[in-house]
């Protein structure tokens, strides 16, 4: 039954994720987190941020750890195959449409109306992180974040994974602050 599900999941989102990997990653996370529960939103956005530092399309990346992850090997490679499948099937197809017909107003049209909903998709999945960094981080600490990304990724161009591994590793590597608090020692009881 796993094994329909990881399907029906990436294959959905194969199929409809139209765009691109960026277009997808809302869709993946309607369905794995949303719709079948295999992660909760904070695993999702850690598999995310570290699928982005790695090379190669991030919706086969997902696909292929989530798959893993809810199937083993077998899930792993259902998931990929579901992604990248319809994609192919489909990039023929649409490929040989758009090219027949593509000076067709209606066709023209359609690809360009498409542009304006994925650019909602995600930002409305950014939205959704950001207000989560509220519980762990705070807003001050969120914003200051955001801010000091969009400078680097935009205005200098860092790339994106040189960003995501150096928080990584601070996190990693900073000594956590622990208030020294002493318990107070029951009466009778000592050393």
């Amino acid at each position: 039954m796993k094994h329909i599900q990881l399907f029906l999941a990436f294959f959905r989102v194969g199929m409809l994720g139209y765009g691109g990997g960026p277009a997808s990653i809302p869709l993946v996370h309607k369905e794995v987190v949303d719709k079948y529960k295999w992660m909760n939103d904070d695993e999702f956005a850690d598999v995310l941020a570290l699928g982005n530092t790695l090379p190669g399309p991030i919706a086969t990346k997902m696909a292929g750890y989530i798959g893993y992850r809810v199937a083993g090997v077998l899930g792993m490679i259902n998931a990929v195959l579901a992604t990248i499948v319809p994609t192919i099937v489909l990039m023929i197809i649409l490929l040989t449409f758009l090219a027949t017909y593509k000076d067709l107003p209606w066709v023209s049209g359609m690809s360009k109306a498409v542009v304006p909903i994925v650019g909602v998709m995600l930002a409305s999945l950014t939205w959704d992180f950001f207000k989560k960094s509220k519980d762990t981080l705070g807003w001050m600490y969120a914003l200051i974040i955001v801010v000091a990304s969009i400078v680097l990724i935009e205005l200098l161009n860092v790339h994106p994974a040189l960003l995501i591994g150096s928080l990584l590793a601070y996190a990693l590597l900073k000594k956590d602050k622990a208030p020294d608090v002493q318990q107070p020692v029951e009466r009778g009881v000592g050393l």
